[in-house]
């Protein structure tokens, strides 16, 4: 039967998506069959695993951690918010229930359930599970609620870890506190919490040992680390991570300039951190027209709640925008809900997307979107059928609810959940679009698209410097040995009973 850790934090961004795919690559080089896990997550950031099912980034990107591919019992219950109070709830990587957060939690003892058969399958099939928690344990109007911080160590008796994020100011404060009011609330949680660990450091640590000392001496339980601040690396806000330095942002110089619209429900903001790898990129999200006029290529990417975010667009004036943007050379590129927005009428008459029955779209690509219940989460390979960047093979990731109807498609793929080859994606001119996400991980193809632009400005072409996911891969080697260096790995693994 597998030993079990959990991750949780004094609050939402404390760490803890980092430290778990941290520890996932160290517990696998240990020699351990290890697996991630978290009951629950929300977020608009998520992954399709090989069979289709629907997971969070974060959980997906653990599993690389664990050098294993990403399934849904991983993550078996994800929550992805929609606007009007609402959430699209997802069990085991498909489409549940839209609920409200009222709802959702008289579905509590329904799910829990499912929680446990999920954790029970996969203590029979791994040596060690690494749980991840969310937002903070010690939210005492939550507590009778909680599936995924509190439930899941008390049923498995796990040890747990408290995280603190000390950039963020008040990090004794937070674990003192999180620590008196689950000691009040739950005194059988705290028996578990083995240890604290400060995050995101800066500074000089010397200065920092007496305060460690003194709430060691405070709580009862040591602390196992302090892990300096990891430039490579920058959170999310949505328990989703980046591999890529946000905050340094792209090359303000470059080359090309690679605009994304930043819509107010955007979901999968991920499809664009391989941009991070090119040099010659200029990667902003902006809505301002002299940005929208001075960008080589736009993109129009996913989104939660794709009528809302065009209505909204519509507002700005952005078509007027576009079509200068376009007038001037500008590539023009949609992506799922950006793509359904290109065309020219967006049709709900079921009411997936709220009440709206029907709305024009921008009209730059002749097609019309029809939204359905039944939603579409595949992986898939694309082959170009027009004039396209490259002739060979795409690789992407399909996760929609509409289907749209045009007379120029772009590819022909097949989807690896069932096998089935349909046509897919428009082409207009420098106007594309495609349900794909993830297209842009295909290195050559990313290429290709830049090196267009640059010959177009008179520049030579550049080769292929820097693969996504050999860049992934290596990132979460330099991670884990971040960890290894600053955290006490033989105390937890004492602590497990390793």
């Amino acid at each position: 039967m597998a030993k079990a850790l959990v991750v949780t934090g004094t609050h939402s961004s404390a760490g803890k998506s980092l430290l778990v795919t941290a520890l996932c690559r160290l517990f696998k080089k240990a020699g351990l069959k290890v697996a991630p896990f978290k009951a629950q997550n929300m977020s608009l950031q998520s992954f399709v695993c090989r069979d289709g099912a629907e997971i969070g980034l974060a959980q997906a990107l653990q599993a690389f951690a664990c050098k294993l591919e990403p399934e849904s019992s991983f993550n078996p219950i994800l929550i992805k918010p929609e606007g009007d109070n609402k959430s699209q709830v997802l069990l085991m990587g498909k489409f549940y229930k839209r609920l409200s957060a009222s709802d959702y939690y008289q579905e509590r003892d329904f799910l829990w359930e499912k929680v446990k058969s999920v954790l029970d399958t996969l203590r029979k099939s791994f040596d060690c599970l690494i749980l991840e928690g969310a937002g903070s344990p010690a939210e005492i109007n939550l507590l009778s609620v909680d599936l995924v911080n509190i439930k899941p160590a008390l049923y498995l008796q796990a040890p747990v870890l408290l995280v603190g994020d000390i950039d963020k100011g008040g990090v004794f404060a937070s674990l003192f506190g999180t620590y008196k009011l689950l000691e009040h609330y739950l005194p059988e949680y705290v028996r578990l919490l083995k240890g604290f660990v400060i995050n995101k450091f800066r500074g000089d640590l010397e200065i920092l040992r007496p305060a460690i000392k003194e709430l060691e001496g405070l709580l009862s339980i040591d602390c196992l680390g302090v892990l300096p601040y990891f430039e490579n690396l920058a959170l999310s806000d949505e328990d989703g991570f980046s591999f890529f330095n946000k905050k340094k942002g792209s090359n303000p110089f470059g080359d090309i300039k690679v605009l994304i619209l930043p819509l107010r429900h955007i979901s999968n903001f991920s499809d664009f951190d391989p941009f991070y790898l090119e040099e010659d990129v200029e990667l902003i999200y902006s809505l301002r027209q002299e940005d929208i006029l001075s960008a080589d290529i736009i993109i129009l990417p996913g989104s939660k709640n794709t009528l809302a975010d065009l209505q909204r667009l519509l507002s700005y004036e952005i078509k007027e925008a576009l079509q200068k943007a376009l007038n001037r050379g500008a590539e023009l590129i949609g992506i799922c809900g950006g793509y359904q927005m290109l065309g020219e009428v967006l049709r709900n008459p079921y009411q997936v997307e709220g009440d709206l029955k029907e709305i024009r779209g921008l009209g730059f690509l002749e097609m019309e979107t029809i939204f359905y219940p039944e939603k579409i989460t595949t992986q898939a390979l694309a082959r170009p059928l027009a004039e396209f960047y490259i002739d060979g093979e795409l690789w992407g990731y399909e996760i929609h609810k509409g289907i749209s109807h045009g007379s120029n498609s772009l590819f022909e793929i097949k989807r690896l959940a069932n096998g089935e080859v349909v046509k897919e994606g428009q082409i207009k001119g420098r106007v594309w679009g495609t349900y794909l996400h993830g297209i842009f991980t295909n290195d050559s193809f990313r290429r290709e698209l830049l090196n267009k632009h640059r010959i177009k400005k008179g520049l030579n072409p550049l080769p292929v410097k820097r693969k996504y996911w050999e860049v992934v891969e290596m990132t979460l080697e330099e991670l884990a040995h971040h960890v290894e260096r600053y955290l006490n790995m033989e105390k937890l693994f004492k602590i497990l009973g390793f």
